[in-house]
């Protein structure tokens, strides 16, 4: 059961040169329905794209089998993060790289040639398998809004595999944190700063004095904590009334993330009766955490799997989500497993080629196992 690596390299190729962004993926979703119904998937589209204003919805595979075994669920999602268009890959000592402007978008399109590839084999070989199912989402980087919006009543799977993580082929994902996000607006007092300066209350130095008090950062092992997004003033001259503030906090402890998050909001109300201000603030429950033990199914079956092909699988919790928190919430134990590429996100990305091969090996060894 040898993986066809040209092919696998040349379709690599072909899908990220197709341009994708969260809520805008209709090409490569189009690309990726006509080779799915010619493996003869019966193929989908839900209404995803119309719940969150996107151009195309989530695309479901679904291939039955000739085998009493566990229907299973492979995933992967079809978004970029930016810079992800006009990408040119290029190929050299057996690493795949963009050419420095963009990023690569092996996060995620490795995933999808490695689903892609595996059931390429599994065809032409005759393969006998069970029930397959694929899911292919949308703006999962937007914030897993394609996942969120699938109606899993239509998954039979009893095991999950989400294409999507970072480290080695071999790599298993069996833990993520569940996340909440803060958005604040701090109301000062506005004024001449150069005339009238103690007249006005600068919501700029109430939103600093608060971070300041906050515990932010790396909390425990298990929670973590961040504002990443500062807002406000109009010019140097004027006292600034309004500041917004985002943030985050996350952990593998439910408790642990309440209490986090309302040390936040406690911090920024205390900081804003100091000093004669208000605050608006807003909590959004991003998505839950999940966690799996080592004799779940989908943790065994990928445990064997990668043993079978010679990889020593490395279980690990991650501190970011994915589309599989949401997955698991449906109900489908799920797990991410690590696909080799790295400095995703950034022009720097890459992936091997060796990495890319034994991604597709792998998805062929949970099939076949």
């Amino acid at each position: 059961m040898e993986i066809n690596q040209q092919r696998l390299v040349d379709e690599f190729f072909e899908l990220v040169k197709i341009d994708s962004a969260s809520k805008d993926e209709r090409l490569i979703a189009d690309a990726l329905i006509a080779k799915m119904r010619a493996l003869g998937f019966e193929v989908t589209e839900d209404d995803a794209g119309k719940k969150i204003g996107g151009t195309t919805g989530n695309v479901i595979g679904i291939l039955e089998g000739q085998k009493e075994t566990p229907a299973l669920l492979f995933c992967a999602h079809m978004d970029r993060v930016h810079p992800g268009l006009g990408i040119k890959p290029q190929l050299k000592d057996g690493v795949i790289t963009s050419d420095g402007t963009t990023i690569l978008a092996a996060d995620d399109v490795a995933g999808i040639v490695a689903i892609l590839e595996a059931v390429r084999i599994i065809q032409e070989q005759k393969i006998p398998h069970g029930r397959l199912e694929i899911l292919f989402t949308v703006a999962e980087e937007g914030g897993l809004f394609g996942a969120k919006s699938v109606d899993a009543e239509q998954f039979q799977a009893k095991a999950g595999f989400f294409m999507d993580a970072g480290g080695p082929v071999g790599t298993i994902v069996t833990a993520a944190p569940a996340q909440k996000g803060l958005q604040v607006t701090i109301h000062g007092k506005a004024a001449h700063a150069g005339v009238a300066p103690e007249e006005g209350i600068s919501a700029i130095v109430v939103a600093a004095q608060a971070i300041t008090k906050m515990k932010l950062g790396r909390i425990d092992k298990e929670t973590t904590s961040n504002i990443g997004v500062i807002q406000g003033g109009a010019a140097t001259n004027i006292i600034p009334d309004t500041v917004k503030l985002k943030g985050e906090a996350r952990s593998l402890n439910n408790d642990k993330l309440d209490i986090q998050i309302q040390h936040m909001v406690d911090v920024i109300n205390s900081t804003c009766q100091d000093h004669d201000a208000r605050a608006d603030i807003q909590v959004d429950h991003s998505y839950s955490a999940f966690g799996l033990n080592n004799d779940d199914y989908a943790v065994e079956l990928a445990v064997a799997a990668a043993e079978a092909i010679g990889l020593e699988p490395k279980i690990e919790s991650t501190g970011g989500g994915s589309d599989a928190n949401i997955i698991n919430g449906y109900g489908i134990p799920s797990v991410v497993l690590g696909m080799g590429y790295t400095d995703v996100h950034t022009t720097k990305e890459a992936i091997a080629v060796k990495q890319l091969v034994a991604a597709a090996k792998y998805v062929l060894s949970i099939i076949t196992k």
